[in-house]
């Protein structure tokens, strides 16, 4: 059957793109903002292009490179009496926001994604364990265990130090932390001594005190069953625990510590009511769970609680940061950073995307093509799966409203091709006829062919040829066009889950494309598992070269050191690029200042973008 798609109207209506943001959000278009890490001559940056959603309000930080699992945290990091912002969403980095606003009205500033290059595991907790005034840092000691770094900075100026690689108990014993449950600390009793509190994946909770004195904290057990403790989520058939985070706060404002919990096992977030008194606490009510005046508090499960006053109207706002539980997580791969004010009818939901960014679900994929004829290039992006519809990926046109020297992007088209995960796509003219036609990959049904029936204005994609070209083995074909052998027509680089690389040869013509299987493991190249090639002449000299992204990031570059006719690629080993897991490179001049920029997808599901400085260097 013949199946025709024109590029015009939005197609569905993108959840939660436009949301009601926040003052944290920023409502104006905010300046370039830089890494000062340059690799190359690219660095990175998450506003240095206006990018807006399909009711063209621009995002505060289009290119953050999307959320997964945010674990947020706030807290007044430089002393300037305002809450900063810490979201960690990848294995041992935290992302650092300083709140360049006030206290009442926050205006987020992203610093880095590498927060004083410190490395943290799969979670971090803010807390003065010293006593001296300022924040120190607990994190993750892969595996399992707890790194003490102590800030031997001040409290407006940060210098995390690691002291002691595993936290212990007062008999020298290190204490164990299941990664998988986030803890919390709090001075649970209001003796002046902090509490540790572990959750453990039978629902219950350990408890330790940190011993006074000493160069490093000690922590003496109390007991295995805080206020004999146990969450259990009430599923159809079963009751079950697992992976938890917890928070402390004085959610009633009666002076003493409630508790807020996350379940893998619980849409939404659980609360148990402190109903004894500061120094004698009393936790041993019966879990409720957390409600709203507009909206129910329920994700796909496992839910990181952060309670804090952050337009500091003197009562408690709520946040959670979704890391996606029993509940089908694919629902929240891009709606999973939640905001709900405290109003004097209960906690009210005001958004679903607390930092507004491109975010279209999880391993997203970047293709930068001319698709309106009109000069300048426009963004495409897909993704492994449509939080919408579950059964597909789906493309996500962003339309260059701006110039070939100013680029503007504004989502246009959320196209849906077929009926398959993990969509590719690949532009190019196939047939010689000015236009640009496209292959597109997918998961497990090979590449398709979609001819390009309209014109280099108003494009028209037919579908071909559902399996225009298939692989011999493996799944995730991801295709990159070239003419590799200078004979005139488009050749082809595959990309897949082993980390291979296989080239189909054009054996047809620049008219008629016909790719032949040459190699099922070109040059014996293997980019680790996902492998996905680009074809760019990096260096300038007239040949293409090859660009791998893959699974664990970054990039391999291979430089044609052959010719444009007689290719031969050899590794670049001292290349590298700052991209995120499942990285998808496309380069482009795309400010037209005469270098190559990046654009990549990512597991997170948005867009990392670097701009290439070295001509300004």
């Amino acid at each position: 059957m013949t199946r025709t798609f024109e590029f015009g109207l939005l197609a569905i209506a993108v959840a939660g793109c436009s949301p009601s943001m926040p003052a944290a959000g920023g409502a104006s278009t905010p300046s370039p903002q830089a890494s000062a890490d340059s690799r190359g001559g690219w660095s990175r940056e998450v506003s240095g292009i206006p990018v807006a959603d399909e009711t063209d309000r621009e995002y505060a930080f289009p290119f953050l490179g999307g959320f997964n699992v945010p674990r947020p945290q706030f807290i007044d990091i430089d002393g300037d009496g305002d809450y900063d912002l810490f979201v960690q969403e990848r294995t041992g980095e935290l992302i650092f926001f300083e709140n360049t606003g006030t206290s009442k009205a926050a205006r987020y500033t992203w610093r880095t994604d590498r927060y004083q290059d410190l490395h943290i595991g799969e979670w971090t907790r803010f807390v003065d364990l010293d006593g001296d005034g300022d924040f120190d840092m607990l994190a993750e000691q892969p595996y399992s265990y707890i790194r003490w770094f102590r800030n031997d900075g001040s409290r407006t100026a940060a210098r995390f130090v690691l002291v002691a690689d595993s936290v212990r108990d007062a008999d020298g014993k290190a204490l164990f932390s299941d990664r998988q449950n986030i803890p919390n600390l709090v001075d649970i009793d209001c003796n002046g001594r902090i509490d540790l509190f572990l959750g453990r994946v039978d629902g219950s909770i350990t408890r330790y005190e940190i011993v006074p004195g000493g160069e490093t904290p000690r922590f003496r057990f109390v007991t295995d069953r805080f206020e004999d403790i146990s969450i259990v989520a009430q599923m159809v058939g079963s009751a079950r625990h697992g992976a938890n985070t917890m928070y402390f706060a004085d959610a009633d404002g009666d002076g003493d510590s409630d508790l807020f919990w996350g379940d893998f096992f619980e849409p939404g977030v659980l609360f148990i009511e402190n109903h004894g008194s500061c120094t004698a606490p009393s936790l041993r009510a019966e879990p409720v769970p957390v409600t709203a005046t507009n909206d129910s508090v329920k994700t796909s499960g496992y839910n990181v609680p952060v309670i804090v006053d952050i337009d500091a109207d003197g009562d408690l706002d709520f946040f959670v940061g979704v890391l996606g539980g029993a509940y089908n997580p694919n629902r929240t791969s891009a709606d999973n950073l939640y905001y709900y004010e405290r109003t004097p009818d209960g906690l009210a939901l005001r958004t679903q995307r607390y930092l507004a960014t491109v975010d279209i679900g999880s391993e997203s994929m970047t293709s930068l093509a001319d698709l309106d004829g009109d000069g300048d290039l426009d963004l495409i992006v897909a993704n492994k799966i449509d939080a919408l519809r579950l059964d597909r990926s789906r493309l996500f046109r962003f339309e260059n409203t701006g110039t070939a020297k100013a680029p503007r992007f504004a989502l246009r088209d959320t196209l849906d091709f077929r009926i398959a995960y993990h969509q590719a796509p690949a532009f190019a003219d196939l047939d010689g006829d000015g236009d640009l036609d496209m292959l597109l990959g997918t998961w497990n049904t090979g590449i398709a062919w979609y001819r390009n029936d309209g014109s280099r204005t108003a494009a028209k994609l037919t579908l071909v040829d559902s399996a225009f070209v298939t692989l011999t083995r493996g799944s995730n074909p991801s295709p990159a066009l070239g003419d590799i052998d200078g004979d005139g027509d488009l050749d082809l680089f595959v990309g897949e889950s082993s980390g291979e690389l296989n080239f189909y040869r054009n054996e047809g013509s620049r008219t008629e494309p016909g790719f032949v299987l040459v190699d099922e493991n070109f040059d014996r190249i293997d980019a680790g598992r996902r492998s996905y090639p680009t074809l760019v002449d990096i260096d300038g000299d007239g040949d293409l070269d090859l660009v791998l992204g893959s699974e664990d990031g970054g990039a391999q570059l291979y430089r044609n050191e052959g010719s444009r006719t007689e290719p031969r690629f050899v590794r670049d080993a001292a290349f590298n690029l700052p991209l995120p897991n499942f990285s998808t490179p496309a380069f482009a001049d795309i400010d037209g200042d005469g270098d190559l920029d990046i654009f990549s997808g990512g597991l997170g599901g948005g867009v990392t973008f670097l701009r290439n400085n070295a001509k300004q260097d």
